[in-house]
């Protein structure tokens, strides 16, 4: 019955784009500036484009022309999943990311110009809280009076769609072909931890700092230095952090002395009976966050990042350098993630026509 498709904006690496194929849908195309994604994302999303295109200059046309849209097509899916940074509250650079925050109102314009049956938009819960200035509101009042009656816009964590993080993402899914709210299906049975994924019993050998692993599971890591080797040493397994070294003159950092009580994550260990805290961009450093594996002393692998993110082990990614190849992953949705907002698109789609 299902013969919907979809064009994702902001695709990157896949991670949207491959949730919703595995659920059924079909990808015509992914678009993003970065054209370092282009391998990765057309070696994994069978059958679909890589369209390399800046939002801002992209034309309605243009895309319509290239990829032989329709206009008021109730079988076509567009997402827009924009990178999120000046939104974010995590302390970044709001000046790198300043152009970013226009990009919902961009995405918008290609909505209102094709109308399509469903419409998806996945970005940090920082989008809601200032919903006015991130053009979020003026995009929800404009779909619920243009025949969109019923959109769904929630914060929800993905780790009760089957992924083993804690990672709160903001989605909205709306249609015009139906009057019906639209929900990701959440998974049924056990909410998925760190030692359901990772592990030698998973398939992740134990390594060292600084393992390079040429084949293609990259099961690799970046070297950290021999101080914090010590320090990590001092770490408690299974959920230690920093306060391990705290006490020991020649290790503790100047930057914590007195500050015991902040940045307790760096440095920090993954729990092994609890969802992993959120991939972001620099999982595999471990002074970022609590990226230390719950027992090995050393970051997580490219490949236990992208295992979190719930991309699955065959995902094939190609990059310029570990950097690169983690922004894919960090700034990803996870997989099944999309695969709960693309079953609950099919069954409004099964149930309407």
């Amino acid at each position: 019955m299902n013969k919907l498709k979809a064009v994702d904006f902001f695709c990157s690496g896949g991670g949207m784009s491959y949730g919703m194929q595995s659920a059924g849908i079909q990808i015509l195309a992914g678009i993003d500036f970065d054209k370092n994604c282009k391998e990765t994302y057309e070696a994994n999303i069978e059958g679909a484009e890589f369209v390399h295109a800046d939002v801002f200059d992209l034309k309605e046309t243009e895309l319509e022309n290239r990829l032989s849209l329709k206009r008021n097509d109730d079988e076509l899916v567009l997402i827009g999943c924009s990178p999120c940074q000046f939104w974010s509250i995590i302390n970044t650079n709001k000046a790198k990311s300043e152009k970013s925050k226009n990009l919902l109102v961009e995405f918008s314009r290609f909505v209102k110009y094709f109308r399509p049956g469903y419409v998806v938009v996945e970005n940090v819960p920082g989008v809601l809280r200032r919903k006015e200035e991130s053009g979020l509101n003026g995009f929800i009042e404009w779909l619920k009076s243009n025949g969109y009656e019923n959109p769904h816009f929630k914060v929800h964590n993905v780790n009760d769609y089957g992924v083993p993080q804690n990672r709160k993402r903001f989605t909205l899914i709306a249609t015009r072909i139906s009057q019906d709210e639209i929900k990701p299906i959440e998974m049924e049975g056990e909410k998925p931890l760190v030692k359901d994924v990772l592990g030698v019993g998973n398939g992740f050998p134990k390594i060292q700092p600084g393992h390079k692993d040429e084949s293609e599971f990259l099961h690799s890591v970046p070297n950290i230095s021999e101080i914090n080797k010590k320090r990590l040493e001092k770490v408690e397994k299974n959920g230690g952090n920093r306060l391990g070294f705290a006490d020991d003159p020649e290790l503790q950092l100047d930057c914590f002395v007195g500050k015991d009580d902040s940045f307790k994550d760096t440095f920090g260990r993954l729990w092994w009976d609890k969802p992993a805290p959120t991939i972001t961009t620099k999982f595999f450093s471990i002074s970022n966050g609590r990226f230390v594996h719950p027992e090995e002393n050393r970051a997580l692998s490219i490949r236990e990042g992208a295992t979190l993110q719930s991309f699955p082990l065959t995902y094939k990614f190609d990059g310029t350098s570990t950097a690169n190849i983690a922004r894919m992953i960090g700034n990803a949705v996870p997989p099944k993630y999309a695969t709960a907002i693309g079953k609950a698109i099919i069954q409004n789609y099964n149930n309407a026509i």
